[in-house]
């Protein structure tokens, strides 16, 4: 890559940290829920056999401010201790989609008390992770979170029609967050953390349907732009606010216009719309020309080891092509529950569980030789792209 990472493993581990109110107004609380911060040593350790020492985990907002402005960072010390005795490198997200009781991001002190969270958190990272590096996300999926909120009312604030209006204040705080922390610790690290995706016209649509799809697929990269300044300069956006671009990427990540209709992913003849992940990464580094992170990626159910195969063969194609590509987080790495009905698990991870056995740490063979597999090819080739560089 021509300079040294500060990622300590290419290969990422996500602990899934949602704390949102989900569809029928109940909290989710995801680390809890699946047993991670009982287990945090013991998940930690997992993840020798697989050479991973990078993972992302989230401080759960509404968990460490119950009272306005008042803060109980205890359990992420626990967290932070944890990684420090297994040698584990934390990525944290500060909003992973949940927001204390009483605020959404269309409240009038949503801004105030977002940056306010953001620097405490900055200060206590400080104070006991002095010599750490320290590389966070902001607010996570701030597209996808403001469609839920704001035009499907499936979570904070519980609205239709105000899309636009919620991401607007999200990514208002996100700005003015990333600059107080950076003014706290001037070496922060900002990683963003988006869906990127494929919008597709109907294979029969005219050009009104055309042109629709292409709106709707340029739409994804609205946050982003704004956090960059490329979009509402009044926010005071800039592309030097953000150091690395994460996208999130599943195999429902592309869809048509039209219907919602997802693209097979897996079809022996594909479909023609598809779109493979190393041509959106393209797109996006064009846009932005930031190094990117493939920050989210699983699939559920039996299909784990082709899809990371998959994964593994884009990633590749990737590199070829140049893109500054520094990592791969396998997202969830211990299974998760659904956020709507908490009795379905996914069954995503490297390591299953279900709602009888929530702390299981049960390895799905297929999957771990999988990913082994990815990580040797996808090694192989960028060695190989390294010295090519060099020549």
């Amino acid at each position: 890559m021509g300079h040294k990472s500060p990622f300590q493993s290419f290969w990422m581990a996500g602990f899934e940290c949602s704390d949102q109110l989900n569809h029928y107004g109940n909290r989710v609380d995801l680390l809890t829920i699946t047993g991670h911060l009982d287990n945090l040593v013991s998940d930690y350790k997992l993840l020798t056999d697989f050479g991973i020492s990078t993972v992302r985990e989230g401080i759960r907002w509404s968990q460490v401010e119950k009272t306005p402005y008042v803060y109980d960072f205890s359990v992420v010390e626990k967290m932070m201790a944890a990684a420090k005795s297994t040698g584990i490198q934390q990525i944290w997200d500060i909003c992973h989609f949940g927001y204390p009781d009483d605020l959404t991001p269309l409240h009038p002190h949503f801004q105030n008390r977002f940056v306010a969270i953001c620097s405490a958190f900055a200060n206590f990272h400080k104070t006991h992770c002095p010599d750490q590096q320290l590389i966070v996300t902001p607010i996570n999926e701030v597209g996808f979170i403001s469609w839920l909120g704001g035009d499907h009312a499936s979570t904070t604030p519980y609205a239709r029609g105000m899309g636009w209006d919620v991401k607007y204040c999200l990514v208002r705080a996100y700005i003015n967050a990333i600059k107080a922390m950076k003014q706290i610790n001037p070496t922060i690290l900002i990683m963003t953390t988006e869906p990127i995706v494929n919008i597709v016209p109907a294979l029969d649509a005219d050009i009104e349907m055309v042109m629709q799809a292409a709106e709707q697929h340029e739409v994804q990269f609205q946050a982003t732009d704004m956090l960059t300044g490329k979009m509402c300069p009044e926010l005071g956006g800039s592309l030097e606010l953000v150091d690395y671009m994460g996208f999130n990427f599943y195999y429902n990540n592309q869809w048509v216009a039209s219907d919602f209709s997802g693209l097979p992913w897996a079809n022996l003849e594909p479909d023609p719309r598809w779109k493979g992940l190393s041509t959106l990464f393209f797109e996006a580094y064009e846009r932005y020309g930031k190094p990117i992170v493939l920050a989210e990626t699983s699939h559920p159910g039996e299909h784990r080891p082709n899809w990371i195969e998959l994964i593994a063969k884009e990633c590749i194609k990737a590199v070829i092509m140049g893109i500054p590509l520094e990592g791969i987080c396998l997202y969830p790495i211990i299974d998760r529950p659904d956020w709507d009905h908490l009795h379905y698990w996914h069954h995503s991870g490297l390591w299953d569980a279900d709602a009888d056995s929530p702390r299981q740490r049960k390895i799905y063979t297929p999957y771990a030789e999988g990913i082994k597999m990815a990580m040797k090819s996808l090694s192989i080739a960028m060695s190989y792209t390294d010295k090519l560089t060099q020549l």
